[in-house]
């Protein structure tokens, strides 16, 4: 008797289940962040190889109780209108805005966007999986070329997936995640921490590091030298 309601308890989660949360916390920051609609295809890609892609790329690693990457691939007009409706919505003026999805401005406000959207799913991943990952600073750079990442030979067991985004305007954009294969299995209902990042903590947090951004443009990370360090270490 015991041994079938241990059964009946057991719940398995893998990379789908990883791979959504992450979806999940890419569209409710973005959604927040620019107070439009964003949604993400029903279908995931099996893909075997992950890559940075025009117009603008950013990846992120992170480790800890599980190792992956994420990658993010935004089309320039994806980027322009993330970008502008997070900065209207902050108050700005139109007239003050990046015109080029190339411009350090814009690069900094979809860096620290990144950096709000991981750092959302690692709060899901500890209290969804009940354990903890830590990340490195998201790395965004505005591409002419596709570069490979083969960061995938640190992994034992690799999983990738692709996943399709769309804005309120219809633009496409492109995420995909690396993961050791691995699985969570639950083995008895235990209590789930409470925390979690609300979506109005994120939008604070996101403008408020935007703001830091403009007023000081030279220490963003899209910076020319920054960009050229960055490219010559992934080969380029």
């Amino acid at each position: 008797m015991n041994t079938q309601n241990a059964d009946e308890q057991e719940m398995t989660y893998g990379t789908e289940e990883i791979l959504l949360g992450l979806c999940d916390s890419v569209s409710k920051v973005l959604a927040t962040a620019t107070q439009s609609q964003i949604r993400y295809s029903g279908m995931v890609q099996r893909i075997y190889k992950t890559c940075l892609k025009p117009d603008i790329g950013c990846f992120v690693l992170f480790d800890g109780g599980f190792s992956g990457l994420v990658v993010i691939n935004f089309s320039a007009l994806a980027a322009m209108e993330l970008y502008e409706h997070y900065m209207l919505n902050m108050g700005m003026s139109k007239s003050g805005l990046a015109t080029s999805h190339t411009s350090d401005e814009v690069s900094n406000v979809m860096g620290e966007l990144m950096n709000q959207i991981v750092g959302d799913f690692t709060s899901k991943v500890a209290r969804d999986f009940q354990t903890h990952i830590t990340q490195n600073q998201p790395k965004m750079l505005a591409l002419n070329k596709q570069v490979m990442l083969s960061v995938d030979t640190n992994l034992d067991q690799p999983e990738a997936r692709r996943v399709t985004f769309f804005t309120g305007q219809g633009n496409i954009f492109y995420l995909e995640l690396a993961v050791d294969r691995t699985e969570f299995i639950r083995l008895r209902d235990t209590p789930l921490p409470e925390a979690e990042v609300s979506p109005d903590d994120v939008f604070e947090q996101a403008g408020q590091a935007s703001a830091n951004a403009a007023q000081n443009p030279g220490s963003g990370g899209g910076g020319d030298s920054e960009q050229e360090d960055l490219l010559k270490s992934l080969g380029m």
